[in-house]
């Protein structure tokens, strides 16, 4: 994933993490309690899958050359 990709699929999850409790907990919670306690769990396991969506790829970037290839001499 490119590096702008990942930060879009990062901030996009934590939206939703974000909209899910607001909507748990300011309009689901009046008609039922349950169904918002669920929705608050689903946005609980969401932070952690967007970091690993957002760092998915970076240790590649970020890695030096290891020295493995082959470069002419400089005259």
């Amino acid at each position: 994933m490119q590096g702008s990709s990942r930060r879009r699929a990062y901030f996009a999850l934590m939206g939703g993490c974000l909209l899910l409790i607001l909507l748990a907990w300011n309009v689901v919670r009046l008609w039922s309690t349950t169904a918002a306690v669920v929705m608050s769990v689903v946005a609980a396991v969401i932070p952690p899958v967007a970091a690993i969506v957002g760092n998915l790829g970076s240790l590649d970037e970020s890695q030096q050359p290891s020295g493995d290839e082959q470069h002419p001499p400089r005259v």
